[in-house]
């Protein structure tokens, strides 16, 4: 029998998910093999994303449709984008060495925005999309000492923090020191608490806050690098100071 309900839409979802994450285009069995259903109800998930755009049927199987893009640029426009944030970001690129970062908070979610990084780098740990690692990112960090207290507490209730590496912050308390001190020195870093190999450093940018520090209402912005923490030991007041320059253009 097929999903019906919200049952129906949350299966229509997973489904999308999955061919999005896919690397190429995916049969309707690999989709059915993937979500644990029969073809028929594959199918039945299948019609209205097609039918609405989300997703296209090639001869290889399902790809993306041309709906995405519309999505991704009322996406950009929600989150109140820093204007010539692309150019930004190349520069920051060429100061450093280091794959630079975009991202941004709003309602309650973190979203990577825009990054350097290739697509193709399935190595680096920060890809555009959501971010669920917020408490061990620099760039989380630095969104996250944007909130008024009651709305950091929620966004940790509903996210938890899970220990990604032995140098993740896995404590409410403990975060929050944390978040004082970035408050403090106008800057965020994380040496190794997501991936041991890296190392990140953040600056939030004073851009789109509707009433106020981080509200819901509001997005919050953040400029960051990564690269790897060997590198980043060699030089860090020169990638500190190429960040904050770049961020005092945004404003």
């Amino acid at each position: 029998m097929p999903y019906t309900g919200p049952q129906s839409v949350d299966r229509a979802l997973e489904m999308l998910d999955a061919v999005a994450d896919a690397g190429g285009p995916v049969s309707a069995k690999a989709l059915a093999r993937r979500l644990e259903c029969s073809l028929s109800t594959a199918y039945h998930l299948l019609a209205p994303l097609t039918e609405r755009g989300y997703l296209v049927r090639t001869a290889q199987g399902y790809a993306l449709g041309p709906r995405i893009p519309g999505l991704q640029r009322s996406l950009m426009q929600h989150l109140e984008p820093v204007p010539r944030m692309a150019d930004v970001l190349a520069g920051l690129r060429r100061a450093t060495g280091a794959e630079a970062y975009y991202t941004a908070y709003r309602g309650g979610l973190i979203t990577v925005v825009d990054t350097t990084a290739p697509v193709t780098d399935t190595g680096n740990p920060f890809t555009p999309g959501r971010e669920t690692r917020a408490h061990a990112t620099a760039h989380g960090k630095a969104l996250l000492a944007e909130l008024p207290r009651p709305v950091l507490r929620r966004y940790l209730a509903e996210h938890g923090m899970p220990r990604l590496t032995r140098a993740t912050i896995t404590c409410a308390e403990v975060l929050e020191a944390e978040l004082s001190r970035v408050r403090g020195q106008g800057f965020a870093v994380s040496v190794g608490e997501v991936d041991p190999a890296y190392t990140c450093l953040a600056v939030a940018l004073p851009r789109g806050r509707e009433g106020g520090r981080g509200r819901d209402g509001g997005a919050v912005h953040a400029l960051s690098v990564s690269l790897p923490t060997g590198e980043f030991r060699r030089r860090p007041q020169e990638i500190r100071a190429a960040l904050a320059q770049a961020a005092a253009g945004c404003g």
